[in-house]
């Protein structure tokens, strides 16, 4: 957990807000006038909000930006009773939105931020206006999975086998850098001791990477199935497939693979638009933050969601 006022040296300038009705601390962002159009931004694995600090200035000016810190990752505390689940996590985001009284919301989700965004929308979605998806799926939709695992979850499997992948992954304060490069990010421009710092301090331990740990977990050993498939029972798919939507991906993803994302989205979403960034990894808004914040703005004025 991040000290509540670190700013990195000045890079994340934002006040700390903090929410304690799940339980343990969980940080957030809330910037922008309070009655303009919500927009929440979800981070994934092994990152938190700060992966957004680019694009918080340039869309607080006229919309409502919340970003929070999921469960044991930045600024949020590390409970080691909680289990650190899909649902969990969104079980921890639906009660925030109900003590912030949220509704009309768009979300912006990349990586985790997808699936928590998809199982979060398809149960509450008289409270949802839109997505903007980055490097991510919601796993809805009846296409094939690749027959072979990403390079991403092949080095899981591979150390999860041999368990070792707790050494690794627990030790993300000197690893991180080298682990975020599997996934893969090209723009090593962005690089330097602040950076590393910011992603790095949230792990000072063990026991402060057990969101990490179980986040790649949660998926490669198909934990997160049974909630998945809850909700399309008992949620409306229907209606999740008719909001607006824009899927934009970078292309050099070695984490999730970026044809069968693609498929994917287009299956739920057949009219919606698709941008691909091929010079850009698996976290997109490192690398082509500029790109991101352009399609969230043209998506909402497109979609009537600016006033």
């Amino acid at each position: 957990m991040i000290m509540a006022s670190e700013t990195f040296d000045g890079t994340w300038p934002f006040n700390p807000n903090f929410f304690d009705g799940n339980g343990f601390l969980q940080h957030y962002v809330d910037e922008g006038p309070k009655e303009a159009k919500p927009i929440i931004m979800l981070h994934g694995e092994p990152t938190w909000g700060y992966i957004y600090r680019k694009f918080i200035p340039e869309l607080s000016n006229k919309y409502r930006i919340i970003v929070p810190d999921m469960m044991g990752f930045g600024k949020s505390e590390t409970p080691q009773g909680k289990d650190y689940t899909l649902k969990t996590h969104v079980e921890n985001l639906s009660r925030l939105i109900e003590f912030l009284d949220l509704s009309d919301i768009t979300f912006v989700g990349q990586d985790w931020g997808g699936p928590v965004t998809g199982a979060y929308s398809i149960r509450n979605i008289d409270k949802v206006a839109g997505f903007v998806l980055i490097n991510t799926l919601f796993g809805y939709s009846k296409e094939e999975r690749p027959k072979n695992l990403s390079p991403w979850f092949q080095w899981i499997k591979k150390h999860y086998e041999a368990e070792t992948l707790e050494g690794i992954l627990g030790e993300l304060s000197s690893t991180l850098l080298s682990v975020m490069k599997i996934p893969n990010f090209t723009n090593n421009h962005v690089i330097n001791e602040n950076w590393i710092e910011a992603y790095s301090s949230q792990f000072p331990d063990r026991a402060s990477c057990k969101g990490a740990i179980n986040f790649p977990l949660d998926a490669l050993l198909n934990r997160i199935v049974p909630y998945v498939i809850e909700g399309i029972k008992q949620g409306d798919l229907k209606s999740l497939c008719s909001k607006s939507a824009v899927l934009a991906y970078g292309m050099q993803d070695r984490a999730i693979e970026p044809d069968y994302a693609i498929r994917d989205f287009k299956s739920l979403f057949p009219n919606s638009k698709v941008i691909e960034m091929p010079n850009a990894g698996h976290y997109s808004q490192e690398d082509e933050p500029e790109t991101l914040i352009k399609i969230i703005k043209e998506f909402m004025l497109e979609n009537n969601n600016f006033k």
